[in-house]
């Protein structure tokens, strides 16, 4: 799929009139003093927040990939990350925990929280975000398991429909050893379970 940079005036332009009309569409005038170039910048605000379809996640992890021989868990936890829901294009947000077993190669770590970042700067629904993620790690490193589990609070869920202030939601996403193996599992599930989720 192209993307058109940010930076791309001519793109900017033609979003910037799609919210115009918006605009105008719920009786707003938009070009009132407050207005006047609210249009502009949700025009670069989505094109920043939806950033990630131009990137490569293969790239990212192949670029820091080492050969070693270590056999243990590798998580990284607590990953902030911000997301639009793709049915209603409100936010969502909180954290994702991804973990790995290494078979004789491993990943530089900050490149875990730049793949979830990727992911997150695209439309998305959860359940997806957690399983690509996933996918992605056992497809470039081919480890002998991954472990993916994000929490996040829906602002669809929240602003609107059924209201729900302090409700959560938490997918996972286990291949390998992870899935195949109890105790490893959770070992897992120990080591991210340190406290309660907040995310204000």
């Amino acid at each position: 799929m192209r993307r058109v940079d940010v930076s791309d005036k001519h793109d900017t332009d033609a979003i910037s009139g799609l919210i115009s009309t918006l605009l105008k569409e719920l009786g707003e005038d938009p070009g009132r003093e407050g207005l006047e170039r609210t249009p502009e910048r949700v025009a670069n605000s989505m094109r920043f927040l939806t950033q990630g379809y131009d990137q490569d996640p293969v790239e990212i992890l192949n670029n820091a990939i080492f050969e070693e021989d270590y056999d243990e868990m590798v998580l990284v936890k607590d990953i902030d990350f911000y997301s639009l829901c793709e049915h209603h294009l409100l936010p969502f947000f909180g954290r994702a925990h991804v973990a790995y077993i290494p078979n004789g190669r491993i990943v530089g770590l900050s490149k875990l929280p730049r793949m979830v970042e990727m992911f997150a700067r695209r439309l998305q629904v959860q359940e997806r975000l957690t399983k690509e993620i996933a996918e992605t790690l056992d497809k470039v490193l081919r480890p002998r398991g991954v472990a993916v589990v994000v929490e996040s609070i829906h602002l669809c869920m929240m602003m609107r429909g059924v209201g729900q202030q302090n409700a959560f939601a938490i997918s996972s996403s286990l291949r390998g050893v992870f899935q195949e193996d109890s105790k490893t599992r959770a070992e897992f599930m120990e080591l991210i379970r340190h406290h309660k989720p907040s995310f204000a």
